[in-house]
């Protein structure tokens, strides 16, 4: 019984706020206008904001397991590669082949993952996966950004790598990371020169000067219940039927397959991993298909249409799935 409560509590809250979205969508409360918008501002300021505190809060770099680091940094790598090479077997589409590539081997952390490594294991586990965002999101980028132009061009479509790898690194979410990343080093360094360097808690004559970190901490509280209302909200389901043959099969890999075998791997051979290190592998290998992978597939050419579906059902699949993965590793005492 535990196991169960624990297992709904950290999921149910994000299936019920991207419900919400939907149902708000569907009364037509709000126009399509305002949702891009609320998409927009969530991508370019609470995002971001949430980001970047959850990487300053992080007490030191010597409190960062880099085992943990690398085996996820791999890990998508590997996947990536793999899927190069075994989705076109199965896909004639190079629009599509580039879109279940992206599919399979990018995941919807920053909106979906980061936030459930919270609910899974506290500020800890945020912090965790705050780490991870650091590699990556990146990596998920580039990765991206590489796959969807091989196969538009082997369909004879042009790529301008220069716009491209520009939006990689003005990426907002990557620049939060990169600063909060920055900040902390300099942290570091002060705290060695015995300099007292913090947003919070600097002092002028007897009083506590914290209104630029409260500040932050407001913002980034405002990210993931937004974030998933606008994901719902901007949910559609048309096309299903068509295309539900390549939707199912991302679905059983993406929120099936491919985090069964990142856990059990882990478990297997990175020392030293903590619950809330497994909070964040779950949140990196567990969650439903990134949503700005739409977005990046109609900008190179890809198959937006199919994209959007995946992104789609991968998400209402994760409020299954994810309770099961969560569930079994609560039992295993990995949380």
């Amino acid at each position: 019984m535990e196991v169960l409560v624990f297992s709904l509590n950290a999921v149910l809250p994000l299936v019920l706020l991207v419900a919400l979205g939907y149902l708000l969508q569907r009364t037509k409360i709000f126009s399509d206008d305002f949702w891009q918008t609320c998409n927009k501002l969530v991508f370019r300021l609470f995002l971001p904001v949430m980001l970047f505190y959850n990487v300053y809060n992080i007490a030191d770099f010597a409190d960062i397991n880099w085992w943990f680091v690398l085996y996820g940094s791999a890990f998508i790598v590997v996947v990536f590669g793999l899927s190069m090479l075994l989705v076109p077997l199965f896909v004639r589409d190079n629009a599509q082949r580039g879109v279940i590539v992206q599919a399979i081997s990018r995941s919807n952390y920053a909106i979906i993952g980061i936030p459930l490594a919270s609910s899974l294991y506290g500020a800890s586990g945020a912090a965790a996966a705050s780490v991870m965002s650091a590699f990556s999101i990146p990596l998920f980028n580039a990765l991206s950004v590489m796959v969807l132009a091989a196969f538009n061009r082997e369909s004879g479509a042009k790529v301008n790598w220069k716009k491209m790898l520009l939006d990689i690194v003005t990426n907002p979410l990557i620049i939060a990371v990169a600063a909060g990343l920055c900040v902390l080093g300099v942290r570091a360094l002060f705290v060695r020169w015995d300099w007292s360097f913090r947003l919070s808690g600097f002092v002028i004559g007897n009083t506590n000067v914290d209104f630029l970190y409260k500040t932050l901490e407001l913002l980034s509280q405002v990210a993931t219940p937004l974030a998933l209302i606008v994901l719902g909200g901007r949910f559609c389901f048309s096309a299903s039927k068509r295309l539900w043959k390549p939707i199912a099969a991302v679905c059983v890999v993406r929120m099936l397959v491919l985090p069964a075998a990142a856990l059990a791997l882990a478990y297997l051979i990175v020392p030293s991993l903590g619950g809330e290190h497994f909070a964040s592998y779950i949140a990196l290998f567990a969650t439903p298909v990134a949503v700005s992978s739409a977005v990046m597939a109609k900008e190179m050419g890809g198959d937006d249409e199919l994209a959007g579906q995946l992104v789609v059902w991968t998400t209402l699949a994760s409020g299954v799935t994810l309770f099961a993965v969560i569930a079994v590793c609560r039992a295993l005492g990995l949380l």
